[in-house]
This record gives structure tokens, C-alpha cells and sequence, in this order.
């Protein structure tokens, strides 16, 4: 068994924590979620689910409050999420060799390649969504899945009031996660428990991405964890709309998969059902996490072992009128973000503006490994070390096909829609709901066109060819 010793805190003159390295490198374990939004976390103060394995990492490790995803060029924002997440590179770019992911993979520039290089061995099981052939990208790839498991018709426009449901989360009848005979998540657990458990006699560390097709829909999960989930138990969001104003002219409306699975206008009643499935299906994943947890720590390899947490996007199930992921609003952008790792302080939390992909970066960096030129996302070590100023970001981008663009910056988000002529301006710091748009206020001119000014540079820097002066002349 490798030693767990890794790292050590030192301490600077002048009080800086630092990590330091020895001879050996440490295990990575990436955990990766599909469609879960940031705040469906018990310890990040959200009581209407129950999480306990994530609640666990949450209360030993650090939380980046505001993690984020670019956006998409695709309804898909799962496959421009994963794009970015193995290549390195920022949404644009990675649109462009999105096709061509499989020649990435032959040159070597692919994040599992990175780490093999660097001495790991490498595993995957579960959601892989690349076009790069998964196999030959990591030294084992298991239960190789799909974008989503099969849904079927009787899963979209319900429920309607009134009527009986015609679809049921917890019946193997309806395929989708139950396909094979066994819960898609239950697999990825038990591929990565019989990883950990056969890595115990290697010399190498070994680098796990586990990804998890939940909580995308079909939000299937076996009955118990559908009962936990009473519908009396089930806030509406504060943010409820039975319709989005501008759901058509955004990519949103009622020909988008992800809308159409819930009837329009929105009613109270369907929003419920939908997030109690959406939370039965998070807390059977939670079950899963807990059971790989439990396995690193019997192990006896758990002290040696750096363990990330988040997703590939959020979700709204219900916020703003909207069911999917292909917008502009914390529920979609935002995702949960938590680190584990030897001396990571536990129960802190670091409001400095990420994005998800960061994760590709600081697994190379704790590998030892310079960060190849063509990787555009940063390391994360510099601040869990408390050196804010060493790679902190000004502002976060944000993308949806031609239709949406927006930029956050200094606690304040624009949104615009180039096709519908709208912007929206939030001050997401106090209405962290955006519930109050105060983009023709007057008073909030000056910090609009500011914020307008911002993403332009950041169109020029991104590669994005989106003209957004056309349709905002004068902003």
C-alpha cells in the first residue's frame, strides 16, 4: 500500500499556508453530477432535500460558493460542459474541436492523458458525452454511458392537473436508469468501489472520474427515495413563473427537450412533483457517493486522496418558468463545487468566481505537471492557500447558442438577448433570485453600459463572433 503522507502544511515567514510536496503524488477522485444545481445541498442551507455524503464532504472540505459553467453552443449544454472540462478550452474554442475530439485524443492533449503521463492510473465509469474514444483515453473505462438513459413519451407534459400521471420514477417497466437491470448510478458506485478497492495494491495513485448520468432526466430512483419526498415537503421556488416572458425568443420555449417535460403554462402542482423526483434522484446518487467514501476509507488510502465534487450545469426544474439548463440564471449557470484534500480546511467556503473546468487544471497541478499552453482554466491551489489575488477572475462569461449572452461582474449580472432585443441586469448579490431586473432603471444606466463594455472584451478574448452591438446600439 502507498504511503497516504503527501502533504504537509509549511508555513512562510510571513504566515502563508503552502502545500508541500513529497516524492509521491496524490490520489484523484473527481465526482461528477449531470444537471444538479448548486443549491441542492443540505449544508448549503437547502432543507428540502437531504444529502448527507455531500453534507459530509461540504463540513471537511472547502466549497467554491460560485462555481460556474460558460454555456453551450448546443441544446446539449452537457456536451459543450464535458468538451471544455477534457480539452482545456474555453466554450468557443472547444466548439471547434469538438468534432475533432478524437484527433485530441491521438495527439495526447486530453485531461486523462495528462494524468497518465504524469504517473496515474487512470479510470472512468459512467456519463462520457465526447466524441473521443473513452477507452482508449483512460487506462480502464467502464459501463461507457450515453448523453441519458432512454426516456419515453408518457415522461413529457406531466403531470397535468387532474389527470392520472402516466409516468412513474421508481417503475424498471419505463427502462431509462433501471436499463440492465441495475440503477445506473448504483453501477458507477460499484465500478468505482471495485477500482478503489484493487488500486490498494498498486504502486501507482490512480486518477477515478466517476460521472454520473443523475440527476438528469428520466428522474428515476427506486420508491424509498421518492417517499422521502412528500409533495407537501416541496417549496415552490420564490422565483415560480407559470410562464418565462421570453421563452421563445431565447431557445426556451416549447420545442426544447428539457421544457417540454413539464406542460405550459407551468403550474404549482407540476413543479412539485418534478423537483420531488429531482430530489429523490440527488439523494439516491448521495447514497452512492457515500458508499465510494466509505470504500476510499477502508481503503486506508483516504489520507492520501484529493476528492471533487460538482456538475456539469445546474438546473431550474420550476425557477423563472423554466425546466432546463439553457439559460442565463444562477440555476442553470451555477453548480456545486467542493474539494477535499489533505489539509484543505474543512467547512470554509470561498465566494471567489470559478469556473467548473478549474477542476482539470488543479488536478494537473497537484500531479506535479506544468499546465500545457492549450489549457485555458486555472489551478485552484493558489486559492485554497489563501492567495485570492493569484488567480482570481473579474468576471464570469456566459454563452447559449446566438441567443444569449451575459457577463457577471462585482456581484452584478447582464444578461442579454440579442434576438428578443432585452436586457436583464440583476444585482445577484442581494436578489440572489433575480427577482428584481433593473435593466431601464435609470439610476443603473452608467453600471449597465460598463457591464456591456466587460463582454465585449470578453467576446474578443473567448473567440466569440456573436455581434452584439447590432441588436444593442445603444447600451
Amino acid at each position: 500500500m502507498r504511503s497516504s503522507l503527501l502533504l504537509l502544511l509549511t508555513f512562510s515567514a510571513f504566515g502563508i499556508v503552502n502545500f508541500a510536496y513529497s516524492a509521491e503524488k496524490p490520489n484523484v477522485l473527481f465526482l461528477f453530477a449531470d444537471d444538479q444545481c448548486f443549491e441542492t445541498i443540505r449544508e448549503f442551507g437547502h432543507t428540502d432535500i437531504d444529502t448527507p455524503n455531500l453534507d459530509r464532504l461540504a463540513k471537511r472540505g472547502t466549497t467554491f460558493t460560485h462555481a460556474y459553467n460558460m454555456g453551450s453552443w448546443s441544446g446539449a449544454v452537457c456536451v459543450a460542459s464535458r468538451t471544455m472540462l477534457i480539452s482545456g478550452r474555453s466554450v468557443w474554442r472547444a466548439n471547434s474541436i469538438y468534432d475533432a475530439t478524437e484527433k485530441e485524443r491521438e495527439a495526447g492533449r486530453l485531461w486523462p492523458q495528462m494524468m497518465s503521463r504524469a504517473g496515474y492510473e487512470t479510470f472512468f465509469t459512467g456519463k462520457w458525452h465526447i466524441k473521443a474514444n473513452a477507452e482508449k483515453t483512460f487506462d480502464t473505462a467502464k459501463n461507457i454511458r450515453a448523453g441519458m438513459p432512454k426516456d419515453t413519451k408518457q415522461g413529457y407534459n406531466r403531470p397535468l392537473d387532474g389527470k392520472p400521471d402516466p409516468w412513474s420514477p421508481s417503475d424498471p417497466d419505463f427502462g431509462g436508469f433501471w436499463e440492465g437491470g441495475k440503477h445506473w448510478s448504483e453501477v458507477v458506485g460499484d465500478d468505482a468501489i471495485e477500482f478503489i478497492q484493487a488500486s490498494k495494491n498498486t504502486e501507482k495513485p490512480f486518477f477515478i472520474y466517476a460521472a454520473f448520468n443523475a440527476p438528469h432526466d428520466p428522474r428515476q430512483s427506486p420508491q424509498e427515495y421518492v417517499d422521502k419526498y412528500p409533495l407537501d415537503r416541496i417549496a415552490i421556488p420564490k422565483n415560480y413563473l407559470p410562464l418565462y416572458p421570453h421563452k421563445d425568443a431565447i431557445g426556451c420555449g416549447q420545442s426544447l427537450r428539457d421544457e417540454k417535460l413539464a406542460p405550459f403554462p407551468r403550474t404549482e402542482h407540476a413543479v412539485k412533483v418534478h423537483r420531488q423526483e429531482y430530489y429523490a434522484i440527488i439523494t439516491h446518487m448521495d447514497a452512492q457517493i457515500g458508499r465510494i467514501l466509505d470504500a476510499l476509507e477502508k481503503s486506508g488510502q483516504a489520507d492520501n486522496t484529493w476528492i471533487f465534487f460538482t456538475a456539469d450545469h445546474g438546473l431550474a426544474v420550476g425557477h423563472h418558468g423554466l425546466f432546463g439548463k439553457q439559460n442565463m440564471h444562477e440555476h442553470s449557470l451555477r453548480v456545486p463545487f467542493i474539494v477535499n484534500g489533505p489539509d484543505v480546511k474543512g467547512g470554509e467556503k470561498n465566494n471567489s468566481p470559478i469556473y467548473l473546468q478549474d477542476v482539470m487544471a488543479t488536478a494537473i497541478d497537484l500531479a506535479g505537471e506544468p499546465k500545457p499552453a492549450h489549457v485555458e482554466f486555472q489551478s485552484l491551489l493558489p486559492l485554497l492557500r489563501g492567495e485570492k489575488s493569484a488567480v482570481a477572475r473579474d468576471e464570469i462569461y456566459g454563452a447559449y447558442l446566438e441567443l444569449q449572452r451575459a457577463i457577471i461582474h462585482d456581484g452584478w449580472k447582464l444578461i442579454l438577448y440579442p434576438k428578443a432585443k432585452v436586457a436583464r441586469l440583476y444585482q445577484v448579490e442581494s436578489d440572489p433570485d433575480e427577482m428584481n431586473d433593473l435593466a431601464d432603471d435609470p439610476a443603473h444606466a452608467e453600471r449597465r453600459h460598463a457591464l456591456f463594455v466587460r463582454l465585449l472584451a470578453m467576446q474578443k478574448d473567448l473567440e466569440d463572433s456573436l455581434n452584439l452591438t447590432v441588436a444593442f446600439p445603444n447600451i
